[in-house]
């Protein structure tokens, strides 16, 4: 119990997506291997288990192997991994059979889902982080208290560490407010019911979800035009070759930890087309092919509005009116559609907004950004002992695989040691 006589948790997670998720398998996997338990309590402001539920197009696959799941790269034999789950649906020998290393979207959800199920005890979902604060003994930060909004009020939980895994924020362009008629991609099958018989849709982006958007538009209303505006001449492969694909192995991060500011940009700069507006290059040749049978066929309905940029628009109730800028010539075009979507990515959100006065704790470099231990802790001065963790905003520091699935089995699992090891020295 805390001075306070409140019951401290070892482990707070704020959010439960896939990297919190596999950080509440770490925990059991390590109490079940050293009888060590760290008690772990993790706050979702969804009402369920979802992710990305806005793109689970149909068909869509994943672009990561299996093998690199919320648990395989650090523990093979874990009964929480993809070839477990299929095992328990009945549907092993089939996969197998499928002759492929990536599932469909839809089916590596239920696989989340799947592993999601056995946590409902860690987990409190529809609980909102509404304030971190410090909470201080003898002159030092010892625990965090962390406020939660859900429906029956608000409560307060206590903790020795915290782990902020909230996900990506939505970005749309300065300027731009979403709304009935203009919509980011992370809420397209949301919002897609609604729309009724449209004659012309615009889509605003190179990368995959762009593509993929395209694509559904124009397969599901056979009678509309799809318009997508891009500043690049075309879309970009993604570079998903063997060597290349070895900046998602585990020790890359550590040598990007350790490489220089200009080493770190560089390799950046090199490795984006890995992940950055790049696009399955089997998508690609089939929207090129349906644009250029619309060409044979006279009737365009895929419109590509490369090297272009959208300048100005206005939505209302009934419609958009977007201005379209040719780049090499500024020669404009007004289009006036039923729908504006807008695929233009993500950004972590920035995890000392969620720390109130323990920021000040909290060591940042040159630029602001938070200063991130090798373990994924935010470094801190020596009047704060609580832990503060990190899983998503590290890519300034750790690298590429930040944001993704690739490194997350491994990366829980040095968090479960880091927590587990400063949990003894404290304790000693």
């Amino acid at each position: 119990m805390s001075p306070a006589g409140q019951h401290v948790h070892d482990l707070v997670g704020i959010g439960f997506g896939p990297s919190n998720l596999a950080l509440a398998i770490a925990l059991r996997e390590h109490e079940s291997a050293t009888g060590d338990r760290i008690d772990a309590v993790f706050l979702e402001k969804q009402r369920a288990f979802g992710w990305h539920r806005g793109m689970l197009l149909e068909g869509t696959t994943m672009q990561v192997s299996f093998l690199k799941d919320l648990v395989t790269m650090r523990n093979p034999a874990s009964g929480f991994s993809f070839l477990k789950y299929l095992q328990d649906r009945g549907r092993l020998l089939d996969f197998i059979n499928h002759k492929t290393m990536f599932p469909s979207r839809l089916e590596f959800h239920d696989y989340l889902e799947w592993a999601a199920a056995s946590f409902t005890e860690e987990v409190e979902y529809g609980s909102e982080v509404v304030a971190v604060d410090p909470v201080t003994v003898d002159g030092v930060v010892e625990y965090m208290d962390v406020t939660v909004r859900h429906e029956g009020g608000t409560t307060t939980r206590r903790t020795r560490n915290l782990v902020i895994a909230c996900g990506l924020d939505p970005i749309l362009p300065e300027g731009v407010t979403g709304g009935d008629r203009v919509w980011h991609s992370d809420e397209f099958l949301e919002r897609l019911p609604a729309l009724d018989a449209p004659t012309r849709m615009i889509v605003v982006g190179s990368g995959q979800s762009a593509a993929e958007v395209t694509d559904h538009l124009h397969s599901s209303f056979p009678d509309a035009e799809v318009c997508a505006v891009f500043a690049k001449y075309g879309y970009t492969p993604a570079d998903d070759s063997s060597f290349a694909n070895r900046i998602f192995d585990p020790v890359a991060v550590d040598h990007y930890f350790t490489a220089p500011d200009e080493v770190k940009g560089m390799l950046r700069d090199y490795h984006s087309s890995t992940n950055y507006s790049v696009v399955d290059l089997e998508l690609i040749d089939e929207l090129y092919r349906r644009h250029y049978q619309e060409k044979v066929a006279g009737r365009e309905r895929l419109r590509i509005l490369n090297a272009s940029r959208l300048t100005e628009l206005v939505a209302d109730g009934e419609g958009v009116k977007a201005t379209v800028r040719f780049l090499p010539t500024a020669e404009e075009t007004v289009l006036e559609a039923d729908l504006i979507v807008y695929c233009t990515g993500y950004r972590p959100g920035d995890p000392l907004r969620l720390l109130g006065a323990a920021a000040e704790h909290c060591e940042r470099l040159a630029d602001g950004t938070a200063r991130i231990e090798r373990d994924y802790r935010i470094a801190t001065g020596d009047g704060m002992r609580c832990g503060v963790y990190v899983q998503g905003a590290t890519e300034h520091t750790h690298g590429i695989t930040s944001t993704l699935l690739s490194n997350t089995a491994v990366r829980v699992g040095e968090i479960v040691r880091s927590i587990a090891s400063r949990s003894h020295a404290l304790s000693r």
